[in-house]
Order: C-alpha cells, then structure tokens, then sequence
C-alpha cells in the first residue's frame, strides 16, 4: 500500500554554482576557499551532495590518507563478525620493519587489534597497518586487492591503492573527490570516534615499553566542530588532509590534496568548513520519536490497527534560504498479529524537489497481541450492535 502523505517547504540561500552532484548545486572553485593547496573537495556527510569543488578528480598521491580505505576494511572486519577489538596479533617482521611514521612495533610480539587501530588513526603508524593487513587478508598483496575492490563499491573510479600505508608507489593515486566518499565511508562507523578525538597518548608494547602517540590532526584542537581526520605527506604528495566537522545536525566531510605547506591544508580546511556551516544546513524531515499521522492495519489482531513512527530520523540537507518541496510515499506491509514494538513493517521514501532522497524503515510505536476468540466475538457484536 503506498500513498503520499505530506509535503513541506523548507527554507535555503542562493549561491554562485558551475558544477552538480545528486541535483544541488556546488559552489564554484571560483569562490576563495583553498590556498596553496591542488584539490579540494567539501561535501554533506549524510546526502554526499558537494558543496564545493577543486580539480575534484584530478589523479595525484595521497600518502597516508590512503589509511582511510585502510582503516574502513578493518572496521568493516569487525562489523561483520571477522575481526575483533580484543584479539591479539603477533606481528610479523615485515610488519614490524615498516618504515615512515610508526610506532615500533616488535616482531613476534603480541598486540591487540584495539590498539593498533588506535594507532593508525592517532598516529598513521605504518608498521600497525600492515599488521592488520596481514591479519584480515593474509598478506598486504591481497588486502591491496580488497581495497581497491572496496574503492569501486564505493563508485570511486579515480582510485587505485598499491599498498596499506600510502608509502611512494608509482601505480597508486586518488582524486579529491573519491577520497571524500572513502572518508564519509570510514564516518559511518561510529567506532571510529572513539579514538580519533585522542590528542597525545601512550602506546603501551607487552615488553613494557611505551611510545608516545601525538595526533596528526591539529584541527582536534584548533577548530571546535572537527572530530576527526586522517593527514598525509610525502614529498610527492605534498600535504594532504582529510577532514570531518559536525556542528548541530550538519557533519561535513572535507579533503585538501598537493597543500604547499602544512598550513595550508589546515587554513583551507578551517575556510572550507566556516563557509559550509555559514550557508547550509541539514532539516530534520522525520523524527523517530514522532508517531505518523496515520496508523498501520493488522489482522489478526486485539486492535485492527496501530501507531507507528520512523525507525530514524532523515535529514534534507539545503542552503539556509532556498525552497526545496518535500514529499513522502509511505509504503506499508502486510502485517498479521502479533506485532512487537520496533518491528519493522514498512518504508517511507523522502523525495526531494521530485528525486529520491532518503529510505527509512517504518517500525511499530506500539504492540499488538494476536486476538483471541472473545476479541472476535466482541468485534462482531459490536458489528451486530450497529
């Protein structure tokens, strides 16, 4: 059963646009928000509509943001049930030779995948990556074959990944813009936040030697909004940086590549997200402690029908003065009694000016028990009544 059950106007600005993603405008490279830097890209965490855009799919070297794609394959490990954060590994001496940043790791020790996870998102330690790499895949050759495999899921075609660290390859490359939906990838695991707020911590080893952890992200400091990131640099690549601020209901994803300086990637960043929090928003369409207008039916049932609600919220995301029309198509299931609270038993699409923006799931506010004879015997009288 589908039916349209309301439309609303909200409220967004006009900016100066040349390109589009998903119908919403960007603003344009023309408007002064990156210096010294070769590509940028900004864009809406939840809708992963670009806000603004910088020689987007232009291949360079990304050095160690490649460490997101990174960092996704061991999280996505642990969702699906392959890994987990107290398991130890015994770290190999291929692992443990790594150079670049690191954090020492000893060769036939035993390290729990928490920490070196930890590691890498603090601290971009090479030799912890390449530990996990072997662990999940069995070699890091093979964990490269799953990360550029994760990479084309994800629509990235500017991508191609030759080793877990980012270290100088000259088969490997990435755009802006691909690194933009690998890092909204990555912020989708909410994990991830546990350790990317860490400023400066010690790295316990189980000879009972530590090495101290300092944060690559100096924006977990400098900048209020910002709760994670993932930097870069080489020679080759320049200074790279990864970047994610949220502030209210709007979590933004930023990428600045080939940056001059270190500054740069930071100021550019810091800009990027002023004018992003300054001209946008995101408007909560569906709130999933509000019940629907209309109730769902059930047969079999003591009631004949019930309350539901969304089983999320859903966001729209628009610029602070403009218009958008937004319409909802609930479609309900066939439900038989017994009904438990959160069941899920339909779908309500969001549609933006007429495009599909958002699914989400309809669940039951309420229980419904199976009806008994006397249930039915009361209903028919009351039929009979009438």
């Amino acid at each position: 059963m589908n039916r349209i059950i309301k439309t609303l106007a909200l409220a967004t600005c006009a900016v100066t646009c040349t390109a589009s993603t998903a119908g919403f405008t960007a603003a344009s490279a023309e408007v002064s928000l990156v210096s010294g830097c070769k590509a940028a890209y900004l864009m809406d965490f939840n809708s992963g509509e670009c806000i603004y855009n910088l020689n987007e799919t232009g291949h360079m070297p990304i050095a160690s943001v490649c460490k997101v794609m990174t960092l996704t394959l061991c999280f996505e490990a642990i969702a699906d049930g392959k890994l987990s954060l107290d398991e130890m590994i015994t770290v190999s001496e291929n692992a443990a030779g790594m150079g670049g940043s690191q954090v020492f790791l000893d060769s036939g020790l035993e390290y729990p995948v928490e920490q070196l996870i930890k590691s890498i998102i603090v601290c971009s330690a090479n030799d912890s990556c390449v530990a996990l790499s072997e662990r999940i895949a069995g070699s890091e050759d093979e964990f490269v074959v799953r990360m550029n495999k994760k990479a084309e899921e994800l629509g990235c075609a500017d991508t191609v990944f030759a080793n877990c660290t980012g270290l100088p390859r000259e088969t490997q490359y990435s755009c802006a813009k691909d690194v933009a939906v690998m890092f909204k990838n990555l912020a989708g695991y909410s994990d991830y936040f546990k350790y990317s707020q860490i400023w400066l911590e010690d790295f316990a080893h189980p000879d009972n030697r530590t090495t101290s952890m300092t944060n690559t992200n100096k924006l977990i400091r400098r900048y209020s909004y910002c709760d994670g990131g993932k930097t870069g640099f080489t020679n080759e690549a320049g200074f790279c940086l990864a970047c994610t601020a949220k502030k209210n209901d709007l979590r933004l994803i930023s990428v600045v590549l080939g940056g001059s300086t270190s500054e740069d990637r930071f100021e550019s960043t810091v800009k990027m997200f002023d004018f992003g929090f300054a001209n946008y928003k995101n408007k909560i369409v569906l709130d999933k402690d509000v019940t629907l207008n209309d109730e769902f039916a059930v047969t079999g049932g003591k009631k004949e029908s019930f309350a539901v609600r969304p089983e999320r919220n859903s966001y729209v995301f628009s610029a602070i003065d403009g218009t958008p029309e937004i319409t909802y198509n609930v479609k309900s299931y066939a439900v038989k009694a017994p009904v438990v609270c959160d069941d899920v038993v339909g779908e309500i699409e969001v549609f933006k000016d007429g495009v599909l923006a958002d699914k989400v799931n309809v669940v039951a506010a309420e229980s419904v028990a199976k009806a008994g004879f006397g249930d039915y015997f009361i209903r028919n009288a009351k039929n009979w009544a009438i």
